[in-house]
């Protein structure tokens, strides 16, 4: 564990994993493409010492690597994890009385830490503003990429009570900066903040929030995690699990909330549930693209306080990978023992990075008897965050889930398009551009398992990969791997991509194909950025056809933009990409960096 934020920073650089920048740079843009390039290369965490018209340094990059990650939630491997929680979970009496209870002593241990510890003085509260006092533009908050409305607190620890039960959350929401004292707060659907906020609405009561930046890096992880709703248990309680000693925690100076003792910032403050709501938006998010505008309800700052010589924490989101996708593998491997109580055939599972979460999932099962994937597949679906799951890939337990396109070519050996893919509708992400309608759209899964003879059993297929593709006028580039093919093109009209698959699926170069993946012209074909532009622009329901290849039927995922003739009648996002001034910047000044 780490006592605060500096103490992480001072320990990342003993291991030669943190670079201070000590010239001038601006949190317009440029610290931005800084980080994604050093996020990208898996480089070091960086601290902006001196950033242009700001009172505070900025510290990114916190999270950048699988080892920085697991190194910051006080493990060696993040698989570690797992097994953690699968010893907590042993944590069960069984008969026998006083006998039963000695047998759990040595186990006890492992809650060191579990319940928060309150403290009347905190270090985040050396420096108290309020009112008139409180001035947001001092910080540095990022302007992340040339399209965002403003700039937005990216690491934000958002601490409320539910209005009628008293359960406190913790949760990571966006909050662009609006003026001196006042953000939005990006509140989605299905969030539990926004749930207090309904609550406070029907009460007749404002909402007291309290917003939190920096601390023990676990504590940040946690603001991160799915955790299920349970009684009397919060995020703080999963970070001193997680840490093995309690988080610290001091009242508020202006709101009757609890405060991480030992963050670097705190902004407190209220919602009004009856005022307008604000615009919100565009910004450049997880998925790699733009949000549209929106409304949000609006955050009155009442006091900022802060430590001395505080170090204000931010993170980039944007096209993978991202640090963002190591947080995900953390919650990943903490998750699988709570989920293989439910779904004991779960062997393991992954959500690859160019899934962007929600997008693709990979889970391998120890199969025993027909249609046991798709059992898997619902029961995953109907657990918290993964009802959002877009398309879900199941394979046999000795198959590995990562990489995940590797995960995908051997699921493909397996499954008969047509036959062992299954299309559903369910709840999607509020930031998926491609659904159907708002929050809501198509599913699909792929029974990659050996099928049994109930199944209509296996299939004799091999996997080709041609040297030779056929030359079509509307095909910019094409590659294949084994059993897929990946096309480009530019999209001019309502239906163009399946007319250019039902003509290229005609020619020799459709044998031993089984998965046909068409994008926009301006996706590279890596196997990361095909399955990244494909996933994030597809509506399995109105996107996803079986259609009749040279040697059998091929699944098609028209991964290109939609036209309102095809029935998309929102706007369909640009894709973040920085500016090339500001790269040219960043490019020109590299070595002045120390970089």
């Amino acid at each position: 564990m780490f006592r605060n934020l500096e103490a992480y920073l001072l320990a990342l650089e003993r291991r030669g994993e943190l670079k201070r920048i000590r010239v001038p740079v601006s949190s317009e843009l440029e610290i931005t493409e800084i980080a994604d390039r050093m996020v990208k290369r898996g480089g070091p965490a960086l601290l902006f010492e001196r950033v242009v018209g700001k009172d505070f340094p900025v510290a990114i990059g916190l999270f950048g690597t699988r080892e920085r990650t697991a190194f910051a939630l006080g493990v060696g491997d993040l698989d570690e994890l797992s097994e953690k929680v699968s010893r907590l979970l042993e944590l069960k009496p069984g008969r026998g009385g006083i006998s039963a209870l000695m047998g759990l002593l040595p186990k006890l241990p492992l809650l060191k830490g579990f319940f928060p510890k309150r403290v009347g003085r905190a270090p985040v509260q050396e420096v108290v503003l309020k009112g008139e006092a409180v001035d947001l533009s001092r910080l540095p908050v990022l302007k992340c990429w040339p399209q965002d409305a403003g700039p937005f607190l990216t690491l934000p620890l958002v601490i409320t009570r539910d209005p009628e039960t008293g359960e406190l959350n913790l949760g990571m929401y966006r909050m662009q900066v609006l003026d001196r004292r006042s953000t939005a707060m990006h509140w989605q659907l299905h969030k539990v903040g926004r749930q207090h906020l309904e609550k406070a609405r029907k009460l007749g009561k404002k909402l007291e929030v309290a917003v939190a930046l920096g601390g023990d890096p676990i504590l940040t992880y946690a603001a991160t995690a799915p955790l299920p709703p349970l009684p009397g248990v919060s995020e703080f309680h999963l970070a001193g699990f997680l840490r093995g000693a309690p988080i610290e925690l001091a009242r508020g100076v202006t709101v009757d909330l609890p405060v991480p003792a030992e963050a670097e910032f705190v902004l407190e403050g209220y919602i009004d549930p009856e005022e307008p709501p604000v615009e919100e938006g565009p910004f450049g998010d997880h998925t790699g693209f733009y949000t549209p505008v929106d409304l949000y309800p609006r955050f009155h700052v009442t006091a900022l306080t802060h430590r001395k010589g505080a170090i204000y924490p931010a993170t980039i989101v944007g096209m993978p990978p991202m640090e963002d996708a190591y947080l995900i593998e953390a919650s990943e491997r903490l998750f699988l023992p709570p989920l293989r109580l439910v779904l004991p055939e779960v062997a393991d599972y992954h959500m690859p990075p160019e899934g962007v979460a929600h997008n693709w999932v990979n889970v391998a099962l120890k199969k025993g008897y027909p249609g046991q994937a798709y059992k898997v597949a619902y029961g995953m679906l109907g657990l918290g965050q993964m009802m959002f799951a877009k398309v879900i890939v199941a394979v046999d337990a000795d198959v590995p889930v990562r990489p995940g396109f590797a995960t995908l070519l051997k699921a493909l050996e397996h499954a008969l398009p047509g036959r062992d893919t299954l299309f559903l509708r369910g709840p999607i992400d509020v930031l998926d551009h491609s659904a159907r309608a708002f929050a809501f759209g198509g599913k699909l899964l792929i029974d990659g398992t050996r099928k049994l003879p109930e199944e209509g059993g296996e299939v004799p297929w091999a996997p080709r990969v041609h040297t030779e593709l056929p030359q079509d006028p509307e095909a910019l580039a094409q590659r294949q791997w084994p059993g897929v093919w990946g096309i480009t093109l530019r999209k001019e009209r309502p239906g163009q991509a399946w007319a250019l698959a039902e003509r290229l699926l005609q020619t020799p170069a459709s044998a031993g194909i089984r998965l046909l993946l068409l994008a926009d012209h301006d996706t590279a074909l890596t196997p990361e950025e095909l399955l990244w532009a494909v996933l994030n622009n597809i509506d399995p329901e109105r996107d996803a056809r079986v259609m009749a290849g040279v040697e059998g039927p091929v699944l098609v995922l028209d991964g290109t933009r939609k036209l309102p003739e095809e029935g998309f009648h929102r706007v369909w996002p640009e894709r973040i990409r920085m500016d090339e001034r500001i790269k040219a910047l960043v490019e020109s000044r590299w070595e002045e960096y120390g970089l």
